[in-house]
């Protein structure tokens, strides 16, 4: 018998709320996934974005997905003393894409911090307070 292991998030309203008819799953192993479902190349933003929900877990914070307005938050991580705001994209290049990116972001008032990450390379940089970081670089910081 074959077992998959995967864990599904709630996805959290701006007004604190679970949307209980809503949620993301992210599988354990991506190659899997890929034999299961069938490779697809165009698909790699959303295993960026499980490696990013295994990686939030394993820095010990509790991970939900955050719904601003009709924009996504693609991760809100929470620890006792400290909250965590993460968008995920492949590229950070187009305009287009860091405004869709930023846009949820930029929309929640509070101190915490924010950070987009992506693949691009020397692109380290902070709009409006939100940092734009490396997934690399983020992996390996801790």
């Amino acid at each position: 018998m074959l077992s998959v292991f995967s864990n599904r998030i709630e996805i959290l309203s701006k007004g604190k709320e679970f949307l209980r008819t809503l949620g993301k799953y992210y599988i354990v192993d991506i190659g899997l996934r890929n034999y299961l479902l069938g490779f697809r190349d165009r698909d790699s933003g959303h295993a960026i974005e499980n490696v990013v929900y295994f990686e939030l877990l394993r820095r010990g914070y509790d991970v939900s997905i955050g719904k601003v307005d009709n924009s996504e938050v693609d991760f809100i991580a929470t620890k006792v003393d400290d909250k965590l705001y993460v968008q995920v994209t492949e590229s950070m290049t187009s305009e287009d894409v860091r405004k869709r990116e930023l846009a949820p972001l930029q929309k929640i008032s509070d101190n915490y911090e924010k950070i987009v990450l992506s693949l691009n390379t020397g692109m380290d940089s902070s709009y409006d307070g939100i940092k734009s970081i490396n997934l690399i670089d983020w992996l390996i910081s801790e």
